[in-house]
């Protein structure tokens, strides 16, 4: 792994694999939430814990000035597509809460407030989906019954929009079909109204499970080598080094050959909106847990140590960050996603 972070822009999404965000504080505009720079607050401590099944955030923040500071505390869920394609591991797309965060403040739960919009092509769609009835949330099966009662010339207009599409196969082997498929994303913030007191700590903690996006095989190697775009993108993204890449393609042999051989789950999580508090993170702790001991990991980061058969732990200190952190997981064929 290299001993640097990457700078990339912020993405609530990438490749299947939605990211989740560190909180942020936010003000409710026309239109929704907006994400605000709080020079008030700085985020003393934070303890971040990340692995295939659990994510964990421990947050202690300290209000430095004279006066008591009030507002909206946010927590960006993943952005989640329409793409009927999409290897994604939630557990529940019918519920709203589909990775069953939950948050606390000061050791007490807190109440929060659920914030969904729709959008495609980057236009929001929301009212259009809600006047028609339609659940937001586009890999609901709730989503895709309500489709099928919509009328035609709506349905004709909202594939031309780009909302949906007309996808062809055999669900129940009596033939193919037509079937009416989602195509927007759904972006979802949960927030809830706090005050910092003065010159007092706050702690917050937050648990969900993550959403691990995967590919059956190796996606990386081009003819079996490490070349091409895609490629490029991981190493910049994962920090791949050579090792991995010789397994990788030792396991594209053994999946031709029939042997077993293995796959790709990523894990993303959005780390530059801890900036939006005041002055840097005083003190910053990450640990990976890549789940199983013959699993590979990969990612990018700076003093990493390993820690124990599957754990590895990056520390710092006045620590200001500004990218992302990326997880690429290798795991044998047969395993668990």
């Amino acid at each position: 792994m290299k001993n640097a972070f990457r700078h990339l822009p912020l993405l609530l999404a990438l490749l299947a694999a939605p990211a989740l965000a560190n909180d942020t504080m936010a003000e409710l505009k026309t239109g929704g939430l907006t994400f605000v720079r709080t020079p008030e607050v700085e985020m003393t401590k934070e303890a971040l814990f990340i692995s295939p099944t659990e994510i964990r955030v421990d947050y202690v923040f300290t209000n430095t000035s004279d006066k008591d500071v009030s507002g909206l505390v946010a927590f960006p869920m993943p952005d989640i597509g329409g793409d009927p394609y999409a290897n994604i591991a939630i557990d529940d797309f019918e519920t709203d809460n589909y990775l069953g965060f939950t948050a606390a403040q000061d050791g007490k739960a807190v109440t929060v407030t659920l914030q969904q919009r729709a959008y495609s092509s980057d236009i929001d769609v929301t009212e259009d989906l809600k006047g028609q009835g339609i659940p937001l949330l586009p890999m609901s099966k709730a989503a895709q019954e309500a489709l099928k009662k919509l009328p035609d010339d709506v349905a004709a207009d909202w594939i031309a929009r780009g909302l949906m599409f007309i996808d062809t196969y055999d669900n129940d082997g009596n033939g193919m079909k037509d079937y009416r498929t989602p195509l927007w994303s759904l972006k979802s913030v949960y927030w809830w109204r706090t005050t910092f007191p003065a010159g007092r700590e706050v702690t917050v903690q937050h648990r969900y499970k993550p959403s691990v996006g995967g590919t059956v095989g190796i996606s990386f190697l081009e003819d079996g080598q490490p070349k091409g775009e895609r490629y490029q993108d991981y190493v910049k993204r994962y920090c791949i080094e050579d090792a991995i890449v010789r397994r990788a393609q030792q396991a594209e042999k053994d999946m031709q050959a029939g042997k077993p051989y293995l796959f790709e789950n990523w894990i993303s999580y959005i780390l530059s909106t801890g900036a939006n508090w005041g002055g840097p993170i005083k003190e910053f702790s990450l640990t990976i847990d890549k789940g199983a001991p013959e699993n590979l990991v990969s990612f990018c980061g700076k003093g990493v140590k390993k820690i124990g058969p599957t754990t590895f732990e990056m520390k710092a200190t006045d620590f200001t960050p500004t990218n992302e952190i990326d997880i690429l997981l290798l795991k044998p064929s047969g395993a668990q996603q």
